[in-house]
Formats: C-alpha cells, structure tokens, sequence
C-alpha cells in the first residue's frame, strides 16, 4: 500500500505467520489479494481449537508486530474470540474457531486472489 514498501510488507506477513506458528495456529493460510483488493495485499487466516488459543494468538501476534513497530489499526472480535480480525493495513489476520472458519470460507470467498501455503511464504517471498 502507500507508505511502505513491498518488502516491508512480507516481512510484516513472515512475522505474523512466525506468532501464529509460535503459539500452535492450526492450518495458516495466506491468500495475495494485492491485485483484487485495494483492502490490504494479504490476508492470513488461521484457526485455533478454543477461546483461550484464538486471543493468545491473537495477543501474540499483536505483540511481536507491535514490538518491530507495526501499528494495528483495528482489532475485532477479540472478547467472543470466534472470530478474531487484526488489521495492520497492508496485511489483515482472521484467527477462527473450527466452526466459523469451516463456516465463513474466506478461501473461498476470496478465490480470485493468490493462495500461498504458510510454510513456502518465506521461500517464495
């Protein structure tokens, strides 16, 4: 987006992916939507099995970005925590329970942008 640069910005993603993993995030997604959407360039969705998981993820990785001095614009969902959203401007994170991420499908919804599996993010960015 505007204000920084397309490195900065996997370098924003491969730190969210990095907290997701660290704290047991099942089945990490990221999906390349810079070329469908001017919303962000990714989404990275992710699912935790409880309550507890989702916001200690969430909490994880607001706090591993906000320590490089990413700034979070917006946090949602966060006290039901079955769906978390955290937006970070040029990228934004969906942390799901099983049932609303089986439920909302953002693979699906958002299909016409570029899937990218987690673990090769780091190889291909």
């Amino acid at each position: 987006m505007a204000d920084i640069t397309q490195e900065k910005i996997k370098e924003l993603t491969k730190m969210a992916i990095k907290a997701l993993k660290d704290k047991k995030a099942e089945d990490v997604r990221v999906i390349d939507i810079s070329q469908v959407s001017v919303l962000a360039d990714y989404f990275i969705i992710a699912n935790g099995s409880n309550k507890s998981q989702i916001q200690a993820l969430s909490d994880n990785v607001e706090e591993k970005l906000g320590r490089a001095g990413y700034l979070l614009r917006q946090k949602e969902g966060y006290t039901n925590a079955n769906w978390v959203l955290l937006d970070f401007g040029d990228i934004i994170i969906h942390i799901f329970d099983r049932e609303n991420r089986l439920f909302y499908d953002l693979e699906r919804i958002w299909r016409d942008g570029k899937l990218i599996n987690a673990d090769t993010f780091e190889i291909e960015a």
